[in-house]
């Protein structure tokens, strides 16, 4: 089949819009808007303004502030994400590279007997040599040059490494007393916390390539926990596995514990209620949220 659509200009993709029943109220900053955020990505956010089986045609009345809203409160999600998973990321790597090096010396990651999969384990190494090579911090040089290492000691290996390669080296340790000192840190067990590590990776890649969060349905979800932490169960909601609500929750706690004076969980409550409530559904927030501990203690903060 042959593709004959030409390109639009953005006077002639607006009109689009308007076409399908879009209200614009105010086309020069409309206009704008497609100029410098692309029209196929703004028109993404369309459906849940849409009528049901008609996604061209636009519920009367919506305007363009009202998809403008819906990406608008899409993209500081993601700055949000992207805030929480970075702080995940560094105190998952510090506990990962005290507790291997404690254990087991300042090269403990490169000890084959220490992984359960050996070629997994080559395979990590061979991605933190690329890694290392491709980086300019001056530690590396500095262990390089005055002590002959092509790989520095584990603490500072840990700088270096990509979140996913260090998910990949935590879910290899091969004694689990190593994994659940790391998990206890964060009052999970060695699976949900492998889950979580995962799950964090994957949103971190949608949030760096500007991938749209808020109504996604995740394909790399997060395992729940079901019995611990305790205080974290009754905020969940398993319903909805894979959207948006739970990975929050658990980001929420997550970073109660690594920066408890973190403004974090405050703001992010606060950009949760600046979204119009109808919305909150396709995101997995059950009806009686704002009921639920973790967020009651937010909101009388």
């Amino acid at each position: 089949m042959n593709f004959n659509k030409p390109p639009q200009t953005y006077l002639e993709q607006l009109q689009i819009l308007k076409d399908r029943g879009l209200v614009v109220l105010d086309e020069p900053r409309a206009l704008h808007c497609l100029e410098h955020h692309n029209y196929y990505r703004i028109s993404a956010y369309r459906f849940p303004l849409t009528v049901q089986g008609a996604p061209d045609q636009f519920l009367p009345g919506t305007t363009f502030d009202e998809l403008w809203g819906l990406y608008h409160f899409d993209r500081t999600l993601r700055q949000f994400l992207s805030e929480a998973v970075k702080r995940v990321e560094i105190s998952v790597r510090a506990r990962w590279a005290y507790v291997l090096g404690q254990a087991y010396g300042a090269h403990a990651y490169e000890s084959p007997q220490l992984f359960k999969n050996p070629h997994r384990h080559a395979g990590a190494l061979a991605k933190l040599d690329e890694e290392l090579e491709r980086s300019d911090e001056v530690f590396v040089t500095h262990y390089r040059e005055r002590y002959g290492m092509n790989r520095p000691p584990i603490w500072a290996a840990c700088e270096v490494m990509s979140f996913g390669l260090l998910s990949r080296f935590y879910e290899n340790i091969k004694r689990d007393r190593d994994k659940k000192q790391i998990a206890n840190t964060y009052g999970f067990s060695i699976d949900i916390l492998k889950s979580l590590l995962e799950h964090c990776v994957y949103i971190r890649n949608l949030c760096a390539h500007h991938s749209r969060v808020w109504n996604r349905r995740f394909t790399i979800t997060v395992q729940l926990p079901q019995s611990s932490p305790v205080a974290v169960i009754p905020n969940l909601n398993p319903a909805e596995e894979r959207r948006i609500y739970n990975s929050l929750v658990l980001l929420v706690h997550m970073l109660g514990v690594i920066e408890p004076d973190s403004s974090w969980s405050k703001r992010l409550l606060q950009q949760v209620r600046l979204l119009d409530p109808k919305y909150l559904p396709q995101m997995g927030f059950p009806p009686d949220w704002l009921h639920r501990p973790m967020w009651k203690v937010l909101s009388a903060q």
